[in-house]
């Protein structure tokens, strides 16, 4: 298998000005550059810890150290998919066509109840968090999730079709303490051929 993998912090599939009015250029750049860099560099840098204690036979506070991974890994994990989950200005919003319209419409008898149900899960969710729509793998059925931190509340064997930050560093700069103000931008710039394409990989 080779030597094991470090995570790395992923392109945006868009520039740093392509989400605006939605988002701001420097809202992302922070987001992107600064707060996911930071979820990278720290995973890595316990996986490194980690090796360093095996090989050495040192010990270590092993639930201290778990926690703390399972928080940076989880929190690289949800924003790799939040990136792609968005397009560019003009060529995100509206409604889902296809395998995930039908979808929608038969759990939620319509997108417009999807839309109200997810965005009051992400303005509602406490603290930091995030809302995400899923797959339960054994009913085939989609269910909002809330996610509280990065890996509270996540539902074993639920396949993430598309996940909305809802951390205060995702909107701080352009909304304030307006979470409300930045889910409902979102929904202009919701990238449903990318979270199409998701849903058709479990069908």
């Amino acid at each position: 298998m080779g030597r094991p993998q470090a995570y790395s912090l992923p392109d945006l599939p868009y520039g740093y000005k392509d989400l605006e009015p939605h988002m701001s250029e420097e809202q992302l750049r922070v987001h992107h550059d600064k707060h996911h860099a930071t979820y990278v560099k720290n995973a890595n840098a316990i996986f490194e810890n980690l090796a360093k204690s095996r090989k050495e036979g040192t010990d270590l506070d092993t639930k201290s150290v778990l926690k703390s991974l399972a928080f940076n890994a989880s929190g690289h994990i949800l924003h790799s998919l939040f990136w792609p989950n968005m397009a560019a200005a003009g060529n995100g919003g509206g409604k889902p066509g296809g395998a995930l319209g039908d979808l929608l419409e038969k759990e939620f008898g319509g997108f417009d109840r999807f839309k109200k149900e997810f965005t009051h899960a992400a303005v509602s969710a406490e603290g930091s968090g995030w809302a995400a729509l899923t797959i339960d793998s054994l009913t085939r059925r989609p269910q909002i999730m809330q996610i509280e931190k990065h890996n509270v509340n996540v539902y074993p064997g639920f396949a993430v079709l598309m996940v909305l930050d809802v951390w205060e560093h995702a909107y701080y700069i352009d909304h304030k303490n307006m979470r409300d103000k930045f889910v409902e931008a979102f929904w202009n710039i919701a990238n449903w051929d990318e979270v199409g394409k998701r849903l058709q990989k479990l069908l």
